[in-house]
């Protein structure tokens, strides 16, 4: 009988101590998540707010170059303390930087057919593991909107100026056809997990 109660104690302990720890999980990943559309939002609107004023101001031949030169250098601010932010997309311009790995590639495809939904509450995140160990992965879907058109949109609709600057800097671009309401790609973040104070 006392080791019965023994063993029921142990339960009860165990028992608590995983749900505590659980308890402990789900709080980082809530604050990962947050976290996570916090810089996603600060990152989209950095970029948004200098590409439109260099259409606004210059032309959008001048607006490749944020696209070039901005984007992965903000991309580069918001990574530290053990996080990589990027931008991925299934219709790459810039091959080394925005090709998608195996879970974004299926995240994107996921998008592209859940896209008549409402696209700005697409999003992502999950902890997966592979060979370099544990990961938080969080992902949200990036809309066309009508000022990529002038760079991305149908290739008969580009001025001959972003034509031409495309084919010399992009070689094997293939980030035109886009639409208004389109998934130009994702923001994606990837944390090491769990995350380490």
């Amino acid at each position: 009988m006392k080791n019965g109660i023994k063993y029921s104690v142990l339960l009860v302990l165990f028992s608590g101590a995983v749900c505590a720890s659980q308890a402990d999980d789900d709080a980082a990943k809530q604050t990962y998540l947050q976290e996570s559309r916090q810089i996603t939002q600060a990152f989209m609107q950095s970029l948004g707010g200098t590409l439109k004023q260099q259409l606004e101001t210059t032309s959008a031949e001048n607006a490749i170059g944020v696209c070039k030169y901005v984007a992965p250098a903000l991309a580069a601010d918001y990574s530290k303390d053990g996080r990589l932010v990027r931008r991925v997309s299934l219709k790459n311009r810039n091959k080394t930087l925005g090709q998608p790995d195996a879970w974004e590639r299926d995240i994107l495809e996921k998008f592209d057919q859940q896209k008549a939904q409402d696209i700005a509450t697409l999003e992502t995140s999950e902890v997966m593991e592979d060979s370099d160990g544990r990961w938080l992965r969080y992902m949200k879907a990036i809309p066309t909107q009508p000022m990529c058109l002038q760079c991305h949109g149908q290739p008969s609709d580009l001025s001959a100026g972003v034509k031409a600057i495309l084919a010399k800097e992009y070689p094997e671009d293939s980030a035109t056809g886009y639409r208004v309401g389109d998934i130009r790609g994702a923001v994606s973040i990837k944390q090491k997990w769990p995350i380490q104070p």
